[in-house]
């Protein structure tokens, strides 16, 4: 997966003001390059280990491009392409889609907030990597499976979404357009993200729906996956934070069985026409000292009504917790250091790296059910 939070480390890159018509205008290149080595035990079938290079627990690296224009009267108007990159091997993260993390225009109002158009982040995405999430939706298995069935549908195209906040309340809204001729809401996704903050506490509440065409591979043209969730974090003192929350995800579309396998885990015979995961989470970020931040995490999720290898539909449980070391050297470099645990049974079995059929030579069967993983890595932001 999949991460979400932009650095705040950006560098000017050209100032218009060459006449008044470009006066307080502006365009910033910005960016994050982050990569680790990881050492993690049941990467692959048969229980086989890992040693590899690959992307950082938090951060995947990318690079973009804002800019804002002031129209005068507090209104501005503001666009962002956003692309992310594979830093070991510099594909593009998404294959064929060079701003695959964000690309969008629209306009900013110091009053009455943003409205903005194009591919963008869900209100849930927003939220959860912003502020809620211990680890801002992470990119190892180990630290987002939560995440990884409901993953797809965190990004929407053909958008039009609302950002503003007033007196502590913000709303964070969105609809993305299906684009299907005849038939409005196929392909649609609609949500809503609502956060209040007084002191040092911080409540959110969220929905979500999207309509999966089968195109997308949705065993019923149009049906529909929903996340529910409700979210808070509290400031303890100036250096210790806690994150809680509930996500519930129901989908009807098929997607969310193969969507949450790690590679090496064995093809499933079907998947579910109604699967519901329940999610339960708990952190806390403490800066130990001025370039030390420790983060924590754990999460605990059921499924209901998840395929099982056997083609029948049961219940399950996974969970992993999670312990980030990140050092700062400067303003915009640091290096970390991670271990994370993760084990699931019933349905969540099939998530896993499988074992080899000696009958049939294909992987086919339960493997071992858990994993221990380990990372350190450098990121440098820009």
């Amino acid at each position: 997966m999949k991460k979400v939070v932009i650095s705040s480390a950006v560098g000017s890159l050209f100032v218009l003001a060459a006449s008044p018509a470009f006066a307080q205008s502006s365009v910033t290149l910005y960016g994050l390059v982050d990569t680790a080595l990881r050492y993690q035990t049941n990467a692959g079938p048969d229980g086989k280990d890992l040693v590899s290079m690959t992307v950082g627990p938090e951060t995947h690296s990318r690079w973009g491009l804002r800019g804002t224009e002031d129209l005068g009267g507090g209104l501005s108007a503001i666009f962002r392409l956003e692309n992310g990159f594979e830093l070991n091997s510099g594909q593009l993260h998404q294959a064929n889609t060079l701003f695959s993390r964000q690309a969008y225009v629209g306009l900013a109002s110091d009053k009455y907030g943003t409205l903005t158009f194009g591919n963008q982040y869900a209100p849930l995405y927003d939220t959860m990597g912003d502020v809620f999430d211990p680890l801002t939706v992470g990119d190892y298995w180990q630290d987002s499976w939560a995440w990884n069935g409901i993953g797809p549908y965190l990004t929407i195209n053909n958008s039009v979404k609302y950002k503003a906040s007033f007196n502590g309340l913000s709303i964070d809204a969105i609809y993305g357009f299906g684009n299907q001729a005849g038939a409005v809401g196929l392909g649609s996704t609609y949500g809503v993200e609502v956060t209040y903050t007084h002191g040092p506490a911080s409540l959110d509440a969220g929905f979500q729906q999207t309509s999966v065409t089968s195109a997308n591979g949705s065993l019923v043209n149009g049906a529909k996956i929903n996340m529910l969730h409700v979210s808070g974090a509290y400031q303890i003192t100036p250096t210790v934070r806690l994150l809680a929350g509930w996500l519930r995800a129901q989908d009807r579309s098929g997607t969310t069985d193969a969507n949450m396998q790690q590679a090496g885990a064995p093809k499933l015979p079907g998947s579910s026409p109604n699967r519901i995961d329940d999610t339960l989470y708990i952190g806390g970020n403490w800066q130990a000292t001025a370039p030390l931040l420790i983060t924590v995490a754990g999460y605990y999720g059921h499924a209901r009504n998840a395929e099982r290898i056997d083609g029948t539909l049961g219940s399950g449980i996974n969970y992993s917790a999670t312990v980030l070391a990140e050092y700062s050297l400067s303003k915009h470099t640091e290096v970390y250091g991670t271990v994370d645990f993760a084990r699931g049974n019933g349905a969540f079995a099939a998530d896993y790296p499988g074992s080899t059929n000696p009958a049939t030579g294909v992987v086919d069967t339960v493997g071992r059910t858990n994993n221990v993983g380990a990372a350190v890595g450098i990121r440098k932001m820009f």
